[in-house]
């Protein structure tokens, strides 16, 4: 069916296209009456007003971006980024504003892209994800004059907004956690070493570790994928010492280690526990289930689509602290085996 415009509207009305278009734009010029009624013979005909056309008039994109430093396969297979974008979909619902949604293979064309969506006028503003340490992205978006908000810090966002979660405490309560159950030789295989989050949980579980005096505290990086997990995995616990725990920056991780180690013959929770970061049904769907850091993943995406769009809309940029992540105990760790 043909999109119904302002011009149909005013034959319906028996009124000109100006009069129309007074009422539409909640503009003096016609009466209560006629405007009452021009607005009940538009939402009878479905009419809804172009954003090309908004957007030429008011300068406005009527849309947000959000750009991943990963591969399209990582998205589809991470429930961390599903939920993310649920919840700016949550918060956008009802409003005019659309979301741009891209991948990107490297740094370089995730900041070619903010720079080709600020000149084509794709987007009012950005949220980052990934924040890292002297981030090159964070001075462009601000030469750009592009409002963003960033998801993560509080530390290294030179000055933007930012939505940020307390994950030194809750990894600090995981080792606590493992220690108590009698484990001395964790390792915990993290995400790329170049991302502040990862340094701050690093930091967190050297620290507490040293407090709980466990005699094996690695730290391995990998690259969120199933595949380099499972390796990883296989020559940790085939190694003279193997660890009793592991911990993983990633529900994904944390699946492929399970199976892993189940393909050795390493029983878990028995002779080896698994500890998943960021809680999804995968998490409660495997066997054994796996113990999992919860976060508000859905909460966090709502909260920075909504500091966004206050600072699209010129209000003061401000930062705010999620709800703090809690650890789940599941299946999949037990006491060490002595």
């Amino acid at each position: 069916m043909r999109r119904p415009t302002i011009v149909d509207i005013a034959k319906a009305a028996g009124v000109s296209k100006g009069a129309v278009s007074y009422a539409l734009n909640g503009r003096p010029g016609v009466s209560d009456a006629t405007r009452r009624r021009i607005l009940d013979i538009a939402e009878q005909l479905g009419w809804a007003p172009s954003s090309a056309a908004r957007s030429l008039s008011d300068g406005r994109a009527w849309a947000i971006g959000l750009v991943v430093d990963r591969p399209a396969r990582t998205l589809a297979a991470e429930p961390f980024f599903m939920r993310l974008i649920g919840g700016i979909q949550v918060e956008l619902d009802g409003s005019p504003i659309s979301l741009m949604l891209r991948s990107a293979e490297d740094r370089d064309e995730e900041m070619a892209t903010y720079q080709r969506w600020h000149a084509e006028r794709r987007v009012d503003g950005v949220l980052l994800v990934d924040l890292r340490r002297n981030d090159p992205r964070l001075p462009v978006v601000k030469e750009l004059g592009l409002p963003a908000v960033v998801i993560g810090g509080p530390e290294y966002t030179e000055g933007l907004p930012c939505v940020w979660t307390d994950d030194a405490d809750v990894m600090a309560e995981v080792t606590r956690y493992l220690a108590g159950l009698g484990h001395r030789r964790i390792v915990r295989v993290a995400g790329p070493e170049e991302f502040v989050h990862t340094e701050v949980r690093s930091r967190a579980f050297a620290q507490t570790a040293r407090e709980v005096g466990l005699t094996l505290a690695e730290v391995v990086h990998a690259d969120y994928f199933d595949s380099q997990a499972a390796d990883i995995t296989r020559e940790l616990l085939s190694g003279p010492n193997p660890p009793s725990a592991l911990v993983f920056d990633n529900d994904l991780m944390a699946v492929a280690a399970l199976g892993a180690a189940q393909e050795m013959g390493v029983a878990v929770p028995e002779e080896l526990s698994i500890v998943a970061w960021d809680d999804s049904m995968v998490c409660r769907v495997i066997h054994p289930s796996l113990t999992a850091v919860a976060r508000e993943v859905t909460q966090y995406g709502r909260i920075a689509t909504a500091l966004l769009l206050e600072a699209v809309e010129g209000g003061t940029p401000r930062s705010r602290q999620t709800p703090p992540s809690r650890l789940v105990p599941r299946g999949s760790t037990g006491p060490a085996p002595f």
